[in-house]
């Protein structure tokens, strides 16, 4: 049966690759609905294996004697792996999975039907997350039953289940919001051309008045002649307010870059490579070197890669916890991130490809950045990796409990050759 349906996979797969362009454009919507169609049902068929498949590796740790605490550790990540994604959104789908086919089971069938694709169900999943099981099945079967859910948009779905999941358990949706409040954060991402998003999730009054408060400032601003736009000068007086000094003045700031010194020093333009950041062009990382130490603020460290490879030069310690300084060198190589395919989690640990335990070095050779997540799920019966000795960069193989191997990279260093 297994073989039969891959190879049935195979050819609507081949035929969607190779699908015909002179086709009238009444065929065109046609086809695209019918391929949206596919794309539904194949998510709750993901979703009804990934299922099983937990259910399947939890009786075999079982069997080999996990503790029960350990008991589903790594099954996410496998899913993670098989539809590459980061083990992050793994683990979401997974319990997605587990809520549809175990408490909604009216979602599940819009979506076998092709009605309803894997986002509306998780909107629907986590507008319901709250309730106690009856009134999630409730608002199940009331959406979703009559088909009604099928017809609505992202937002309207939304509303309607938040508006019945209020008349069913207010109680419970006013604990969620209090339980949000304790979850208030600041976060930082990079966004395209040498910026970045600062993100803060805050109570909604919180919010609503910091915001108020930069407008109003950039409101005063403008009408006093100021020449920023709008976002401009409220993006300007939340730095100034947030750390007290001037937007325009420059930060202290340890530049660790990976690039050549004729790039540093203006005989080349290869890209460089700022931590906690990503690749910067050569330009805008000479001006903030440059910057910076007009200020007496600014530490360069220089780090040497063997010039055939591109690879940074390895150390070697005895120790079973990676020196800092092979620490660094590791996470530099990394790029401060995470090492397990599709995850882009910053790293957390120093990792021991082949383990300690076992005879592993504690070398560059041997070492990966891991985030937490995945460096405990590297734990789990069934799971190894080991270093593959390559004429390229720096590569670890992970080898899962399915039997299933991921190769991982380390990434391109931004040097010239």
């Amino acid at each position: 049966m297994f073989d039969v349906i891959m190879r049935q996979l195979d050819e609507t797969a081949s035929a969607l690759a190779d699908c015909p362009r002179d086709l009238s454009d009444a065929q065109r919507i046609d086809l695209i609905r019918k391929i949206e169609e596919l794309h539904c049902i194949g998510s709750a068929a993901q979703a009804t294996t990934a299922v099983d498949l937990d259910e399947s590796q939890r009786a075999a740790q079982v069997a080999a004697g996990a503790r029960a605490e350990r008991v589903g550790e790594g099954v996410a990540e496998q899913l993670a792996l098989a539809r590459r994604e980061s083990p992050h959104k793994g683990s979401r789908l997974l319990g997605l999975a587990k809520v549809l086919a175990g408490e909604m089971p009216h979602t599940l069938a819009l979506m076998r039907q092709g009605r309803l694709n894997e986002w509306r169900a998780t909107i629907l999943a986590r507008e319901t997350a709250c309730l106690a099981l009856e009134h999630r099945a409730e608002i199940d079967r009331r959406l979703c039953a009559t088909g009604e859910a099928a017809t609505m948009s992202d937002a309207a779905l939304a509303r309607a289940a938040k508006k019945l999941a209020c008349e069913l358990d207010a109680a419970a949706i006013v604990a969620r919001a209090r339980k949000a409040e304790t979850e208030r954060h600041v976060s930082i991402r990079p966004a395209p051309d040498t910026m970045c998003w600062v993100t803060a999730l805050l109570p909604v009054t919180a919010g609503v008045g910091v915001y108020a408060a930069l407008l109003a400032a950039a409101k005063a601003a403008v009408a006093s002649g100021d020449e920023r736009g709008k976002g401009q000068v409220m993006a300007d007086t939340l730095v100034a307010r947030v750390t007290g000094a001037s937007a325009a003045e420059t930060p202290r700031v340890e530049v660790k870059l990976v690039m050549t010194d004729r790039s540093l020093l203006g005989q080349a333009d290869d890209a460089a490579h700022l931590a906690g950041y990503g690749p910067v062009p050569a330009p805008w990382a000479r001006a903030l070197v440059k910057d910076a130490t007009a200020q007496a603020r600014a530490f360069i460290r220089r780090l040497y890669v063997a010039p055939a490879t591109g690879e940074l030069i390895a150390m070697d310690s005895r120790a079973r916890l990676a020196p800092q300084g092979l620490a660094d060198l590791v996470a530099t190589r990394d790029q401060d991130l995470c090492r397990t395919p599709w995850c882009g989690a910053p790293i957390a640990q120093t990792d021991h490809a082949h383990a300690f335990q076992a005879g592993g070095e504690t070398s560059a050779a041997n070492l990966q950045g891991l985030c937490q997540r995945c460096n405990l799920a590297k734990q789990a019966p069934g799971w190894f990796a080991t270093p593959v000795i390559t004429q390229v960069r720096h590569t670890i193989e992970t080898t899962t409990p399915t039997g299933h191997r991921h190769r991982s990279r380390a990434p391109a260093q931004l040097v010239g050759r």
